[in-house]
């Protein structure tokens, strides 16, 4: 397991947590890993304080289970958490790019048009880790206008969102160019200052990508959080009705 780079001994305890919480994230960590403290002291070589208020944390952000005798275990990837999870960023990110639409400066626009294209770089080199920190900062990007609180809130739902992604992406090669599609145009709403449309637009977004994740973890299972979430931002589908209805 790679060692985390401890810059400032007082603050261990979260260089830590940010370590393990990234292997988490980025799958090197996969569900089911046992997390023993005293093995993992005995790697870091810290002591096992900093690591038992690593694993609190970890465990506040739902990463890992944890017991009595100071092990854990990496959770399941869960399509309820899922779904409850994309329906909050939804809101969220819904919001931000409504009140971010037409108020990024020339320095944010060129930041988000140069994200795009280094994803697209990535895509094109199947660099996975890149694609995902470009993905993460155009994100970030379209809700600047945030408060710093929400702007952390949305950041860590998003991180938390990233391995359950990841664990369908490889098997789902074909969604990379509509997803592209979808990315630039949402660039151009929030540009644009088209706040309604660019929160319509990043609801679908985020939904079609909730559906598909779902259904590969639970065939068949509904994404009803999500389903509530999109229809509060963009209306509900109207009523598909028959032939014979009246």
């Amino acid at each position: 397991m790679p060692r985390p780079v401890i810059s400032d001994p007082r603050r261990t305890s979260v260089e830590i947590h940010d370590h393990l919480r990234r292997l988490i994230l980025e799958g090197l960590l996969p569900p089911g890993t046992e997390l023993k403290q005293a093995e993992l002291a005995r790697a870091f070589d810290v002591s096992r304080t900093p690591l038992r208020e690593a694993f609190r944390m970890l465990q506040e952000e739902g990463l890992i289970d944890a017991d009595i005798n100071h092990r854990g275990r990496v959770t399941s990837l869960d399509a309820a958490d899922l779904d409850c999870l994309y329906a909050a960023r939804i809101c969220l990110e819904g919001m931000g790019v409504r009140v971010t639409a037409g108020r990024l400066t020339r320095q944010e626009v060129q930041e988000a048009s140069a994200q795009l294209h280094d994803m697209d770089r990535a895509e094109r080199g199947a660099d996975l880790a890149a694609w995902h920190e470009a993905h993460r900062a155009f994100h970030l990007l379209l809700v600047a206008r945030c408060t710093p609180a929400v702007l952390r809130t949305i950041a860590s739902y998003g991180e938390r969102s990233e391995r359950y992604v990841r664990a369908a992406q490889e098997r789902h090669q074909d969604e990379y160019a509509q997803r592209r599609q979808e990315h630039y145009d949402l660039f151009a709403a929030v540009v644009a200052g088209e706040p309604h449309r660019a929160a319509r637009l990043i609801a679908r977004h985020l939904a079609r990508t909730a559906h598909w994740v779902i259904e590969d973890i639970a065939p068949g299972q509904e994404a009803r959080d999500v389903q509530e979430a999109t229809d509060m931002i963009c209306g509900p589908e109207p009523e598909k009705v028959g032939n014979d209805s009246p």
